[in-house]
């Protein structure tokens, strides 16, 4: 509610307590509310499920636990997406409101994101157990995601450059958020090309996903070249925000993935459709592994400094840590990858110890974000705050 219809209101005498709030209206209130940010507990559930599930020192036990995390993002997921279907549907004022907010349409991009993650569990665990109805399912998400996820990284990059005024000092990391699903959907792109039969229908996949990843990685690093200079000249961001400085982990963690995914599946596809020539498939997996090692190091930059900027700022629990989940977490999975592609026991224990580090953090993000449910503290949107006050109004009843 606005500050104008607040004063506007008869004040009660002291002892007279305010009356109390119909479900009906807390309800409607959370919907008017549901910001995209939420998807961002998605994007941080799936990535534990699918890093539990590809932890190299593993067990029965994990695999179960693995399973529980990808049902329970499957779950959140859906009903994320009823409420904020309902949110725009009640109230359409919103949506406009929304994407004309340069911070609030950002996490837009957490939509498509989770529905990558999804998509990924989906090949791992279910393509195995119920077969090819569940590999059209996943292949069929995946254009679902990447129309959304380019709708969103040609979109919203173009409203800062044309709409939204601008300077160094308030460049941030939010800015790779709608960047971010073309890299995940490259990378669940090759995932997805792993385990399709048609051997045409792989390889148009695997081209698209490179495609996707030719747009997503360069963008990427070009923000994160403007983000530096804006840590160099302005310094940190203040402590509300200091949580975004994990997500330069994000593209370089799995696009990092992605492109040794892609380069494992063409070493299959490539020969089978006579695509390029005979060694094509050796090369771009050989050219994959390195460029995913580069962006590893560059990414352990990154976590060294966002460490850093987090451990010695006092930042409140908002939305943004769960990028934190995400960011490192995908980070991790690269960590991963790589100890099984070389092999190497070294990023096999790292990568354990980075994934033990993320599901203990998900625990602390998912203590924080159930107290705040409760107390409706982050049920807040910015894209809001500046509506009429009488569309305000219409939506709390006494």
């Amino acid at each position: 509610m606005s500050l104008s219809t607040v004063t506007q209101q008869p004040q009660r005498p002291n002892s007279e307590k305010p009356p109390p709030v119909s479900i009906k209206s807390r309800c409607r209130r959370i919907v008017r509310n549901f910001t995209p940010s939420w998807f961002a507990i998605t994007m941080g559930t799936g990535v534990i499920a699918v890093l539990l599930f590809r932890l190299p020192y593993n067990g029965k036990w994990l695999y179960g636990l693995s399973i529980i995390f990808f049902v329970l993002d499957f779950v959140l997921f859906v009903l994320f997406c009823l409420i904020s279907a309902l949110r725009y549907l009640l109230f359409p004022e919103i949506w406009a409101a929304m994407l004309n907010h340069p911070t609030e349409s950002l996490f837009l991009g957490t939509c498509p994101l989770g529905l990558g993650i999804l998509v990924q569990m989906i090949v791992n665990v279910c393509v195995p157990a119920w077969g090819s109805w569940a590999v059209t399912l996943a292949w069929s998400l995946w254009w679902i995601e990447i129309v959304l996820s380019m709708a969103i990284c040609f979109y919203l990059p173009f409203m800062l450059m044309s709409v939204h005024k601008t300077d160094i000092s308030s460049v941030t990391t939010l800015w790779l958020l709608p960047i971010v699903g073309a890299v995940i959907g490259a990378a669940t792109g090759g995932t997805v090309a792993g385990v399709l039969p048609n051997p045409t229908h792989a390889l148009w996949t695997l081209i698209v996903s490179y495609i996707l990843w030719g747009i997503g990685v360069p963008l990427a690093l070009f923000t994160l070249v403007l983000y530096y200079h804006r840590l160099t000249m302005h310094k940190l961001p203040p402590p509300a925000v200091i949580s975004s400085v994990f997500l330069p982990l994000g593209p370089l963690g799995e696009g990092g993935f992605g492109i040794m995914k892609l380069g494992e599946v063409a070493l299959t596809v490539f020969p089978a459709t006579n695509a390029i020539i005979p060694s094509a498939g050796q090369i771009v997996y050989v050219f994959g592994f390195l460029t995913a090692l580069l962006m590893w190091g560059f990414g352990l930059a990154w976590l060294f400094w966002a460490v850093a900027s987090f451990g010695r700022s006092k930042s409140p629990f908002n939305m943004g840590w769960w990028s934190i989940v995400f960011a490192t977490g995908v980070f991790t999975g690269s960590t991963i990858t790589m100890g099984q592609e070389m092999p190497s026991a070294f990023f096999d224990v790292l990568g354990t110890v980075f994934t033990v580090t993320v599901v203990l953090f998900w625990i602390v993000a998912s203590a924080y974000t159930i107290r705040g449910t409760i107390s409706g503290d982050l049920f807040f949107s910015p894209a809001i705050v500046d509506l009429p006050d009488s569309v305000e109004m219409s939506t709390i009843e006494p």
